[in-house]
């Protein structure tokens, strides 16, 4: 295919340019809407995987924040990041060419709170058990632009919308 070789060529080309082996290219049937390669080192930004830029670059072209109709191809199996907003974009697909067991023997990217072998299954602990430390501080006021939020938006065109990651209405209305 040839959106497969585009992207194992653009990340072939971003490590011989000093990056990180992953790219990202987002279609819609023949038409490329997006392209990049991980830009992490680059940019010295975390979060600048080549999914999530390659998402940001399609829906600002589509205008909108779903690739509902877009097809996605990337080298690897997506992180826990590019995965979640992978989730929120809605592509029709997801086509990844290798897998963290195939590509761990060649790349390493060990982290302060994870290593490849521990990043997924650090997310399936509750927030008290992660190695990164996380506390909760409960504070009602932050609820009031979550309800601020819901005044101003019709929450029953929402309503419909609603998934694992929302709040039901009866959770977050004035008492």
């Amino acid at each position: 295919m040839e959106l497969i070789e585009q992207t194992i060529a653009l990340a072939r080309r971003n490590v011989d340019d000093g990056g990180r082996p992953f790219a990202c290219i987002i279609a819609r049937g023949d038409e490329v809407l997006a392209a990049s390669p991980n830009l992490v080192a680059q940019t010295h930004d975390p979060t600048a995987h080549a999914e999530v830029v390659a998402i940001r670059e399609a829906c600002r072209k589509l205008g909108t924040e779903h690739l509902v109709g877009c097809d996605v191809y990337v080298m690897a199996h997506p992180c826990p990041m590019c995965l979640g907003a992978l989730y929120y974009a809605s592509p029709d697909r997801v086509l990844f060419l290798t897998t963290r067991a195939a590509y761990s023997h060649h790349y390493t990217d060990d982290r302060k709170y994870f290593t490849l072998s521990t990043f997924y299954e650090e997310f399936s602990k509750p927030w008290q058990s992660r190695n990164l430390p996380m506390i909760h501080v409960e504070d009602e006021r932050a609820l009031d632009v979550y309800r601020r939020w819901e005044a101003l938006n019709d929450a029953s065109k929402h309503a419909g919308r609603r998934g694992a990651d929302t709040v039901p209405t009866t959770l977050v209305s004035e008492p």
